[in-house]
């Protein structure tokens, strides 16, 4: 099945869903453990064949009679297309499926199963409809070439959830960034990975992907099982991390809770990688706030501090920022900022264009001026080298030109060789690290501007550009949104409330 003939097939079955009332964030829900269901039935298929190759008994994880293919055979057919009796198979679904999978226990991946279907409900309320879904989804074959189509489809299936996500100040990450932070801070076995802010999960997914290439002996594998963590506050993005790491064999331990309510002047766990892009623009609460060394409201603020204390001496962060956090002259930004150069080693930061959100911003908009920023934690900044993303060809990125891997190839290129010149010292790798587009500051440097670490391209030449109508709203949005923060801060400095 080719991408478009998915792409028809899933739409259709929004359509069905939009016909029952459902939002965007339920077409997701709902979308997931169906497909769930249908991934999980083909994989026990293929597990069931590999154990006879074996010459193994093999035992499946759910009841033979409860996976996806079998359901043909309790209506005496051999498809669900054949399947007349809409009810009959709707009290099915609702009525023995369902309280089967919310009750199954004793292993992690039944634990899983089973809270992920007693956290949700069936949200289909017309029989036919709901029969109809699933003889679509019946028809999707996702072997191992459609496998990445339907990944892709499913991932801009999140995008929708994003944009509405988005008014909140929660950004899906596009996948080709979150390959490149991956890359980047190159999490290797051996190493726990976490994402304290984990949405779909697509660090810890792609992480997974980038060291599983790394597998090697029966256990390595064992110790990867062993390797990802992360945690989500809101209940579809929970429910969505659990499918989507369950789907792509990732072995995660998810939790669901408000991450700022740790105490982190004393952090329990600590982790070797952490890969995350926290909620933009949102507001700590009031009784979390005493958690945080330099208390704050700004979500942003408070997700960089969370890391630094949550990062392993020696481990190693890559974090999405909007472009304040880096820039924002009021005390509780600087002195984080400081805090951060002084005991952590930021090697590197990605300035990233406007337009890199637009995808998921909501109501149309370009969406946050963000950076990448990466450190390693335990020793002194002396110098960060930079990189200012720019569009291919001088276009803007857009929804309709959204960012890909092949336009971080240069920025990763010159990343490998400033990372060889870290590790040996060598100033011909320096050079080779230096281009139009990439440049190294020097602590001093970064002093003087009073711990400003916004990306200013010393190689850049002045020229006049007219931004589009778009571009100037959204600066004069950004601009209003930090006059507010500033005049918050000044009424939090006199007293007065908000």
């Amino acid at each position: 099945m080719d991408r478009q003939a998915l792409a028809n097939k899933i739409e259709h079955i929004y359509e069905i869903m939009r016909a029952e009332g459902l939002s965007i964030l339920d077409y997701v829900e709902q979308l997931s453990w169906m497909l769930f269901l249908k991934v999980l039935s083909d994989r026990e298929e293929e597990r069931k064949l590999e154990a006879e190759l074996r010459g193994e008994k093999y035992r499946p994880i759910i009841k033979n009679e409860y996976l996806f293919h079998n359901w043909p055979k309790r209506f005496d057919v051999d498809s669900l297309k054949k399947v007349k009796n809409s009810k009959e198979f709707y009290e099915f679904i609702a009525n023995e499926l369902w309280p089967y999978l919310s009750s199954l226990g004793g292993s992690d991946e039944l634990n899983k199963i089973g809270e992920i279907f007693s956290s949700i409900s069936l949200k289909i309320r017309d029989p036919h409809n709901l029969l109809e879904i699933f003889q679509n989804i019946e028809e999707i074959s996702i072997d191992e070439e459609d496998s990445h189509i339907m990944s892709q489809l499913y991932e801009e299936t999140l995008m929708l959830m994003g944009r509405e996500g988005g008014a909140a100040g929660e950004y899906y990450t596009p996948r080709p960034i979150v390959r490149f932070m991956v890359k980047v801070v190159d999490p290797k076995i051996g190493e726990t990975v976490f994402d304290p802010f984990c949405g779909s999960a697509g660090f810890l997914v792609e992480a997974y992907k980038h060291m599983y290439k790394k597998v090697k002996t029966a256990e390595d594998l064992r110790t990867l099982e062993k390797s990802f963590y992360g945690q989500e506050l809101k209940p579809p993005a929970y429910l969505i991390a659990n499918m989507n790491t369950l789907l792509h064999g990732v072995n995660a331990k998810l939790v669901k809770t408000d991450t700022f309510s740790e105490d982190i002047h004393n952090p329990s766990r600590l982790y070797d990688v952490i890969l995350t892009n926290p909620p933009f623009g949102g507001k700590v609460t009031k009784a979390n706030r005493d958690n945080l060394p330099v208390k704050t409201s700004k979500t942003e603020l408070a997700a960089l501090q969370y890391v630094m204390k949550k990062v392993k001496p020696g481990g190693r962060v890559g974090i999405v920022l909007p472009d304040g956090v880096l820039s924002n002259v009021t005390k509780p930004y600087v002195k984080v900022r400081k805090e951060l150069l002084e005991k952590n080693n930021v090697f590197a930061i990605v300035s990233l264009p406007q337009g890199v959100f637009a995808n998921i911003s909501p109501k149309g908009g370009t969406g946050p001026k963000a950076s990448l920023l990466f450190f390693e934690r335990g020793k002194p900044t002396r110098e960060i080298w930079y990189y200012e993303l720019l569009p291919p060809n001088g276009k803007n990125y857009t929804r309709a030109n959204p960012i890909k891997d092949e336009d971080l190839s240069d920025a990763l290129n010159k990343f490998e060789a400033w990372r060889k010149y870290l590790e040996t010292g060598d100033e011909e790798w320096k050079g080779k690290a230096l281009s139009e587009n990439s440049w190294v500051v020097s602590i001093d440097e970064i002093k003087e501007r009073d711990y400003d670490l916004s990306a200013r391209n010393p190689n850049r030449k002045q020229v006049i550009e007219y931004p589009a109508p778009e571009e100037i709203i959204a600066s004069l949005e950004e601009k209003e949104r930090r006059i507010s923060e500033l005049l918050a801060e000044i009424r939090s400095v006199l007293g007065e409330k908000p």
